[in-house]
């Protein structure tokens, strides 16, 4: 089976710590990058694309300063190569303006952190399962 990687876009420490041991629990089988803001995430993609090494799944925070989580996913869904990649958005927001948004901008699924680890890490497991595993996109080639 292929390597599976993650790229987590999200700029407070706490969360990122928080998902990376969540990610590490559930075994990904694969590589989890992060980016913490939108210009690092866009420059790892477009050296990821240029490696042929794009990840499988991107996870986008929401609430990010200077570039949030809808501007780096409209700059992701216009740019080839990239505007393939599946994109969750993982956020703590639960307002249904934020979900339409992210939705009306291409989102692939919108999930509201849990507060709790444990259910944070289940969420996690099933997020990392469905698109790294279940999901099936098209082939690019």
């Amino acid at each position: 089976m292929n390597t599976r990687r993650i790229l987590l876009i999200d700029d407070n420490p706490n969360d990122v710590e928080l998902a990376l041991t969540a990610l590490d629990e559930v075994a990904t089988g694969g590589a989890v990058s992060v980016a913490s803001s939108g210009p690092e995430a866009m420059a790892t993609l477009r050296r990821a694309r240029d490696e042929d090494r794009l990840p499988d799944l991107i996870l986008l925070d929401l609430k990010m300063p200077h570039m949030d989580g809808i501007a780096i996913l409209d700059a992701i869904r216009a740019e080839r190569g990239l505007d393939g990649i599946p994109v969750v958005m993982l956020t703590t927001s639960g307002e249904n303006r934020d979900i339409r948004e992210s939705y009306a901008h291409g989102a692939s699924a919108y999930v509201v952190k849990p507060l709790d680890f444990t259910q944070f890490r289940e969420a996690l497991r099933t997020i990392q399962a469905f698109w790294t595993s279940l999901n099936r996109p098209p082939r690019t080639n």
